[in-house]
């Protein structure tokens, strides 16, 4: 916009068109298509007399009045300011084109510039026609306009943006409305007050009045397009060209054997497909009894005859009850310092993680057997000089082996309880796994003699149900079968005093049943201890009296309960902080009784170093085995030597850790 000032200062243009810089230089090549400009008309005025500028108040009569105006009009129209407005310019290649009017002053004429508004409108290029010129000097100081007219200014003016420049050139359109509104309104007063001051255009106020109209009603539209310039747009998303695929072009080499096309080119016939079986990884053993063969031995061995023949024989010596008598915890403990374990006494016997560990009760001889994962029992003689001749592995079962004992009134029986639902007892006398119990439907997790002489059973299943055998009636099915008030049973443990009573471990909760009063709709348990919050690993009676119960929990403490008064209520004496989270690689802790003292508990611990823990029944701690190197491992089942100071520990990889005098 161009402001009135006394050294005719002339502000930049509001606009300038795309591809113009300052100081560049046009590039090699054909010139490109010329932009016009706005058309801007300016009038100059004529200096203020030198008496004003002197400071001087003039005295004029008509008579100098006419005659000064008269001579300032010649000497305006010689001294006039002349000012090219951006004209084309004919067979010129304009590169830059540039919308600051050229200029030139002489001195003591003070240049006024009015702008007159054009409206805007929209434009095709193939109409735009180049005109020569578009203004010329008149002889009586006027702008003449040779092929424009009235009428046709507004369609001239309409012509001159392009539609790129429409856009950029809205805002201004705006701004030079509202100030050739206020210059035609200033200079319509001036010229009522002196005509000899101002220079009249050729063009009519009447044409500029209905130009104002055209530029009203342009008005909203300039305002719309404002507002879908300040949205703010966002760029095309540039998507990638996939290049496109050569049709004559050679594809990648593939076999001929995949495309099941034979090398002459010729399709072969389609090999008809057979369904795959699927292998059961681990199916069940036949029914019947097994040869007791070890798996890494051979058949013919004399070395293993040796040995069922020297355990059948040092059996029958152990069966006579020796009456056993609580010790002191002061000489209790003294026993336990003097048990050690070193390298002969670790060694792996089974394939994969113990989950059940018992000692054969001999007074001469040392007989560790394990229950592994892998549904394998070793046999560990630790009697042999050489480790190798002592162990013994057998498949008596395809999945995990979760509960073994020797019988109470045969230590020549080992008798073997798994998840596939067979339970067997090993003879050594006659060399076979009998199978005692079979039930394919169900699966079972623990076992425990109803009576002394080891002729009935009570077995645990994993559904909740509670099965009676009686190994005297021909068959390997089951008496009776009980559906119990437990989801789960984990353990089950038979009162050894008072043998119609048993004890089962289920999900939260741990039950006492009577034998006696079982239903096989369903039996109600006689007491029921629901102080644990999480998972129970199993429950046991004290072995002597059974009247202290031991329950592990994954709650993280090992409970201890009186049990000598079997009544509607059994009171919680003790309860030991423990960590028994052992996590899913290692099996699960199972705190039992010392057979030789009932008022400790040993269980398996995950402090470091490792070692395997003892407790009394009031929470002290009694002991703790500690191995050194020999004990790296966490030993989660354990089991101690019903007469002798041995302690034999079973880790997750198979090994057999023995503490012993």
């Amino acid at each position: 916009m161009y402001r009135d000032h006394r050294n005719a200062r002339v502000s930049r243009p509001l606009h300038r068109p795309a591809g113009v810089r300052a100081g560049l230089r046009r590039p090699p090549g054909p010139a490109p298509a010329p932009v016009p400009a706005p058309l801007l008309l300016l009038y100059p005025l004529p200096a203020p007399p030198a008496e004003i500028l002197a400071g001087r108040r003039p005295l004029l009569s008509r008579e100098k009045m006419g005659s000064r105006s008269a001579s300032e009009e010649k000497a305006g129209s010689r001294q006039r300011l002349q000012v090219k407005v951006n004209e084309y310019k004919e067979n010129q290649n304009i590169t830059c084109v540039s919308l600051r009017p050229v200029q030139t002053t002489v001195l003591g004429k003070t240049p006024k510039v009015y702008l007159v508004p054009f409206s805007l409108s929209n434009y095709k290029s193939d109409q735009f026609k180049h005109p020569k010129s578009l203004l010329n000097k008149n002889s009586n100081n006027e702008f003449v306009c040779k092929k424009c007219k009235k009428t046709e200014i507004r369609k001239t003016c309409r012509r001159i943006l392009t539609p790129k420049m429409e856009a950029t050139s809205s805002k201004t359109e705006s701004t030079l409305q509202k100030s050739s509104l206020d210059v035609c309104t200033e200079s319509n007063k001036r010229q009522h007050k002196s005509t000899s001051d101002t220079v009249i255009p050729s063009v009519d106020m009447e044409s500029i009045q209905n130009l104002d109209s055209d530029e009203d009603t342009t008005l909203g539209l300039s305002a719309a397009r404002l507002r879908e310039m300040i949205k703010k747009r966002q760029p095309p998303e540039s998507k990638r060209k996939m290049p496109k695929k050569r049709e004559n072009g050679t594809g990648c080499r593939r076999s001929m054997r995949l495309l099941k096309v034979d090398p002459s080119g010729v399709s072969l016939p389609a090999t008809p497909t057979q369904p795959t079986l699927i292998a059961d990884e681990n199916p069940l053993l036949p029914p019947g009894p097994l040869e007791m063969t070890p798996e890494n031995r051979d058949d013919d061995n004399d070395l293993f005859k040796g040995f069922l023949q020297t355990w059948a024989e040092v059996s029958k010596t152990s069966i006579k009850n020796i009456e056993k008598e609580l010790s002191s915890i002061k000489n209790y403990k003294a026993n336990l310092n003097g048990m050690v374990i070193n390298e002969d006494t670790v060694h792996k016997v089974t394939k994969g993680p113990i989950l059940s560990v018992a000692l054969h009760p001999s007074e001469i001889r040392t007989l560790v057997a394990a229950g592994a994962k892998s549904g394998q029992v070793g046999l560990w003689d630790l009697t042999h000089q050489s480790e190798e001749d002592g162990i013994y592995v057998f498949q008596p079962h395809s999945q995990p082996v979760s509960c073994l004992y020797f019988s109470p009134a045969n230590p020549a029986h080992i008798l073997s309880l798994s998840y596939d639902g067979t339970l067997r007892c090993g003879d050594f006398s006659r060399a076979i796994f009998e199978e005692v119990c079979r039930d394919e439907r169900s699966s079972f997790s623990s076992f425990d003699f109803l009576g002394e002489d080891a002729s009935t059973l009570i077995v645990g299943h994993w559904n909740g149900n509670i099965s009676l055998v009686d190994r005297r009636t021909p068959g390997t099915s089951y008496e009776k079968l009980i559906n119990s008030s437990l989801r789960k049973i984990r353990t089950v443990h038979v009162h050894p005093v008072h043998r119609q009573y048993f004890i089962t471990a289920g999900l939260r909760d741990t039950h006492i049943y009577d034998a006696r009063h079982l239903n096989p709709r369903g039996s109600q348990p006689l007491i029921s201890l629901t102080e644990h919050t999480k998972s129970i690993a199993s429950a046991y009676f004290s072995p002597l009296t059974g009247n202290r119960v031991v329950t592990t929990c994954a709650d993280c403490k090992l409970r201890i309960f009186d049990s000598s008064c079997i009544s509607s209520q059994i009171p919680l004496l003790t309860t030991i902080r423990h960590n028994t989270i052992t996590g899913r690689w290692l099996t699960r802790f199972q705190a039992v009784w010392d057979p030789k003292q009932e008022d400790c508990v040993i269980v398996g611990s995950m402090a470091h170093p490792r070692r395997v823990e003892i407790f009394h029944e009031t929470g002290k701690q009694v002991h703790s085995f500690f191995g050194g190197e020999c004990l790296v491992s966490v030993c989660s089942i354990n089991a101690m030597h019903p007469t002798r100071y041995i302690l034999a520990g079973g880790n997750s990889s198979g090994k057999i850790h023995v503490f012993m005098n």
